[in-house]
Order: C-alpha cells, then sequence, then structure tokens
C-alpha cells in the first residue's frame, strides 16, 4: 500500500493514537531516537519522514537545534505546519531523493521509513548523501521480537490491533490490518542484519542498534565517515 494513500486521513489524530495502539511506547522510542543523535544550537538537523513533527519537536527540545523536517505526505504536513508553529522548516519531498546538498546538514533522523521505499539500501545512501562527515544519523523502525514475546505480538498485529482500527475508524482499520503484514513482509526480505550491513555499506561507523519495548521497536544509529 503506498504510505501517501495510508496516511493521508490519519494527521489529525495519528499522534494520539500511535501512542494508544503502541500502549505508550511510541513516544517513548522517539525519545530514544533523539537521545542517538549528537547535535547543537548551531547545528542543522534533517528530520525525514517527518510526519506529524514529533520528532522535530523533540529535537528542538532534546538538543535545542535548527531543524527541517521532510515528508512526502500533504496530510501529515498540514497537521505538521500546525504543531510545530513555525519553530521548524518544513518541505515536502520524497526519501529517495531529498532536495539538498551534499553534506547539508549536521545530523539526520527518520522514523517509520524502510517499509515505504522500494530500496532501502539505496534510500539510505541517499540519506548518508546530505549529512556532513562526521554526523549522526539514527532511525526508528518497528521489528519483530524474537522468543517468547513473539507469539504474544502475532496475537496482536493479527487480532487486536486490526480490532482497535475498526473501531477508531477514519483510515486506522486499514492501518490496523496492513501493519502486521508490512513489518513481517519487510523483515522477511531485510533479515537485522542484512539493515546493520546496508547502514555500513553506505559509510556509516560505529553502527549500534537496540531492541525496544520487547523487540517491537528498534533504534540504529551511527556515525558517517
Amino acid at each position: 500500500m503506498d504510505a501517501q494513500t495510508l496516511f493521508a486521513q490519519l494527521g489529525p489524530t495519528y499522534d494520539r493514537y500511535a501512542a494508544l495502539l503502541s500502549f505508550g511506547q511510541d513516544p517513548r522510542w522517539r525519545r530514544f531516537l533523539v537521545s542517538r543523535i549528537v547535535a547543537g544550537p548551531a547545528d542543522r538537523v534533517l528530520d525525514v519522514a517527518t510526519g506529524t513533527g514529533a520528532v522535530a519537536l523533540e529535537l528542538r527540545r532534546q538538543k535545542n537545534c535548527v531543524v527541517v523536517g521532510v515528508d512526502h505526505s500533504d496530510g501529515m504536513l498540514a497537521t505538521a505546519r500546525q504543531r510545530v508553529n513555525g519553530e521548524v522548516e518544513l518541505v515536502r519531498a520524497s526519501a529517495e531523493s531529498l532536495p539538498f546538498a551534499d553534506g547539508e546538514f549536521d545530523a539526520l533522523t527518520f522514523t517509520y521509513l524502510f517499509r515505504y521505499v522500494d530500496d532501502p539500501a539505496a534510500t539510505l545512501r541517499e540519506l548518508a548523501r546530505v549529512v556532513k562527515p562526521g554526523g549522526t544519523i539514527a532511525g526508528l523502525e518497528f521489528a519483530l521480537p524474537r522468543g517468547p514475546a513473539r507469539p504474544l505480538w502475532e496475537l496482536y498485529v493479527r487480532a487486536g490491533l486490526p480490532a482497535a482500527g475498526a473501531v477508531i475508524g477514519h483510515g486506522w482499520r486499514e492501518v490496523g490490518r496492513f501493519l502486521g503484514p508490512s513489518i513481517r513482509g519487510f523483515y522477511a526480505r531485510w533479515p537485522e542484519e542484512r539493515l546493520l550491513e546496508a547502514w555500513r555499506a553506505v559509510g556509516i561507523d560505529d553502527v549500534g542498534s537496540r531492541r525496544l519495548s520487547l523487540g517491537g521497536g528498534i533504534v540504529t544509529w551511527g556515525r558517517k565517515a
């Protein structure tokens, strides 16, 4: 499913229900993502797949840096413009072809991006292109839990999430049905070790990752060589 179509209606309700459906974990994951970035007041940070601007505002709060947010969805950007209240510059663009010069930013974040692009490795190369050498890059994605948590995750994404989405309505029905197969299918093609190798292959050093909330989310980070 095209991400722009899927999320077109969700902007005004996205943050509230993303927190609810993740049992409050989504905001915590975003705070940890931003904590992996090295930036200060003199730095410019690009937030890719900025959505409603949640990570962009967290960057402002934690790092007091200049933030530019990029997203492909007009609906999400409309909500972000209301939310950031001029604190963040917002640009409509694709992560696969960013309208910025090489090395234009001191750091970069991205959130829930790779399942919506044709070639995650090529997209990662494009993200790294716009970051200065030595700049930090960090990304947040959903993950597949391991061990005893996996059956609970499967129960939730197969039954609980679709049921909750149906109750909420307003586009969340489709999201509830979409997320489980999307996450499962992505990691069938891109296992975690292959993703980490893709980071290294585009010139990102000191790559680290941490699974969060019993493995339901993963934050990956590194420094451009």
